[in-house]
């Protein structure tokens, strides 16, 4: 059973009620009233992100380095490749087929429409995908708890370690916000919006295999107990079909069905080991000397696995711990790119609802003395990831 109850959430006294006289009867009535309700989580990621975005602004500048390069370095130059030449011949050892197509083709789309420059067009794309995320990340923490739950979430989110990424010309930013919205209209049982952003998410990183087993089971719940009519049965369909296409796509592509994972494993050198190596990369930052990334994600991944004990002592909807679930196991599962592990753990943010509530709770002071040390700490990591790091975040 999951913690979600129709009761209406306890409004905290000092906030001030909505007005009663809000005109939500139309679709640009209701989203203007969402959008003024969610405003202070999307004034507060925003901050916190633009805080780490000028630590590397003014960084960049002391160490001669363009901060607009190092923001689309590494993972972002092959978004950036594919964006203005598309995918190669399959004639590579590393081919760019390994990289989902949404997010080159929104960056594509927008240097076509616009006179941005592609680097530029890249991270509009992620700034832009960056607030949606912190946009459904309010939802839920408001949904399933209160508003400040929510507005906590959203900052806990832009103040983690690796959170430079949601500012870079990466797709973690813009598989968040389709995941987040994905797993809000599950809750709120909106079957086809649940199908359709789930099959955009597919076609943005390969780990929406963590989302479409969600929505494919909770429709699948739906349709047998008889409820809802016939909009389980086609988020049962939507969900999974992007990601399934682009894999199909690339099979036809490499001649082979199972071509994108011998991309990832001959090419990238990626595989499912069930964890040994990250255990044994994780061991052996502890107790060798190591570099200050290798330490945080260690810590990060650590960390990672005693919040997800804690959402499921705290009773979260089976939905978020499906998805936070599938997350930890494909990522940490993996082999390969430990110093990435971090990032690729960027879009389970329900592991953080725990430090949200808590948070809440221990009222103002407390919760901001705590997010300002993340704030600090996280900006001035983001700076040493991508100025003194060599290698992707």
């Amino acid at each position: 059973m999951d913690a979600v109850t129709t009761e209406e959430p306890s409004r905290p006294v000092s906030e001030a009620p909505d007005a009663p006289d809000e005109p939500r009867h139309t679709p640009a009535g209701r989203l203007r009233h969402a959008a003024r309700h969610a405003l202070p989580a999307l004034a507060l990621y925003a901050v916190i992100r633009l805080v780490g975005l000028l630590t590397v602004w003014i960084w960049a500048g002391n160490v001669g380095a363009d901060p607009v390069e190092q923001l689309t370095r590494a993972d972002g130059t092959w978004y950036l490749a594919i964006a203005r030449h598309g995918y190669d011949a399959y004639e590579k050892t590393q081919s760019n087929m390994a990289f989902f197509p949404l997010y080159p083709g929104l960056t594509a789309g927008l240097e076509r429409l616009t006179p941005l420059s592609p680097r530029e067009s890249a991270l509009l794309v992620a700034w832009v995908a960056g607030l949606a995320a912190a946009w459904g990340l309010f939802a839920i923490g408001a949904h399933l708890h209160d508003r400040r739950t929510g507005v906590l979430l959203a900052a806990l989110w832009a103040a983690v370690p690796h959170g430079v990424v949601e500012s870079m010309g990466y797709s973690e930013s813009l598989f968040t916000a389709l995941a987040a919205w994905t797993l809000y209209a599950l809750l709120r049982h909106r079957w086809l919006a649940a199908g359709v952003l789930c099959l955009f998410a597919g076609l943005t990183r390969p780990t929406a295999s963590s989302l479409i087993p969600v929505v494919g089971l909770a429709a699948l719940l739906a349709v047998l107990r008889r409820r809802d009519g016939w909009r389980p049965y086609a988020a049962l369909l939507l969900a999974p079909a992007g990601w399934l296409a682009y894999l199909a796509w690339v099979g036809w592509r490499t001649g082979r069905p199972d071509g994108w994972f011998h991309i990832q494993s001959a090419g990238w050198g990626t595989t499912f080991d069930f964890g040994v190596y990250t255990v044994d990369r994780g061991q052996q930052a502890l107790v060798q000397v190591a570099a200050l990334p290798l330490l945080v994600v260690t810590v990060v991944a650590l960390v990672s696995l005693m919040f997800f004990v804690l959402s499921v002592l705290d009773r979260q909807p089976w939905q978020l711990l499906l998805y936070s679930g599938l997350l930890l196991v494909t990522t940490l599962g993996a082999a390969g790119y430990y110093h990435s592990k971090a990032r690729f753990l960027l879009p389970a943010f329900p592991l953080l609802l725990p430090a949200a509530v808590g948070l809440a709770r221990a009222g103002r002071a407390r919760a901001a003395t705590v997010l300002v040390t993340l704030v600090i700490f996280s900006a001035y990591f983001g700076g040493y990831l991508l100025l003194i790091w060599t290698k992707s975040p």
